[in-house]
């Protein structure tokens, strides 16, 4: 899309226009073409693949992470109970009474 026309699309100024797609376009988010007179813009998908992939990483742990989590608390706690059932046979733990 040429930059008059996507300067049409905003209530902002041109060079306000031209300056964010000077970034986007040294950011590699876009890619830029002359035609003629004018400046074509078009999105660089695959650099929004990586855009993507780290915002995905700030986004925090999975439900899966969070599950394992849990099982591995589980077992760890299922552990010290039998370690201390081994140890001390006649004593109750605190779900067994």
């Amino acid at each position: 899309m040429p930059a008059g026309e996507i300067a049409n699309r905003f209530a902002i100024t041109r060079p306000a226009i031209s300056r964010h797609l000077r970034v986007l376009r040294e950011s590699g988010l876009v890619r830029d073409e002359t035609v003629g007179r004018q400046r074509v813009y078009a999105l660089d998908l695959a650099a929004f693949d990586e855009l993507t992939a780290w915002l995905s990483s700030l986004a925090g742990p999975t439900w899966e992470q969070h599950l394992d989590a849990l099982e591995t608390e589980v077992y760890r706690t299922r552990r010290e109970r039998r370690k201390e059932h081994e140890a001390h046979p006649d004593r109750k733990t605190g779900s067994d009474g």
